[in-house]
């Protein structure tokens, strides 16, 4: 039963994580076009697709482009530090997630800029220059990775033997379930 719960674990942290991080970084674009006059035209969380916010009206699209990676990094950090300030269980969670957003993030900005991708197009196009992108890279990549280090025991790995918190495993099935219903709720192809 510990393996079955440590799986659970582990497969729904990394595809919460992964669905987590889109929500996120699609919500600050979003709020990043209403700070600016911009007006949302539809925001696709999809499960089986890359997400994305579509603007009908984008006064400021440099703040807009920038505005998801920034919120995509910072608010995980900060819920992570909010659950670890106040010592909940299963703050480790927030931290591999945040982590992960941190590196998702990242890597995304920093490699998208040979290619011009996504929001890296919008942010090259538009005033921002490519060592900007990737000093955010530079400091967002390691310190997603210096979250994710010594937290296999929180996931049953090492030493723990594959025991995990059952409270901790089944609320983070349950964040991961409601990604995904807000994914297919939230836009789709």
């Amino acid at each position: 039963m510990n393996r079955l719960q440590q799986g659970i674990l582990i497969l729904s942290t990394l595809l919460g994580s992964w669905l987590g991080m889109q929500a996120g970084h699609e919500s600050g674009h979003a709020i990043g076009a209403w700070l600016t006059g911009g007006r949302v035209a539809r925001v696709v969380l999809y499960p089986l697709t890359i997400s994305r916010t579509d603007l009908s009206h984008n006064p400021n699209p440099l703040f807009v482009a920038w505005s998801g990676p920034v919120t995509g990094v910072v608010v995980p950090l900060l819920l992570w530090a909010l659950t670890a300030a106040a010592r909940l269980s299963g703050a480790f969670v927030l931290r591999f997630f945040a982590g992960f957003c941190l590196l998702a993030n990242g890597l995304y900005i920093a490699g998208g800029s040979f290619d011009h991708i996504g929001d890296c197009g919008e942010m090259l196009r538009h005033g921002s220059s490519i060592w900007q992108l990737w000093l955010f890279g530079l400091l967002t990549a390691p310190l997603g990775l210096w979250l994710w280090h010594r937290q296999g025991p929180n996931f049953g790995l090492g030493p723990a033997k594959g025991k995990v918190s059952h409270g901790v495993t089944y609320a983070t099935l349950g964040a991961c379930v409601g990604l995904l219903v807000l994914g297919f709720i939230v836009g789709g192809e």
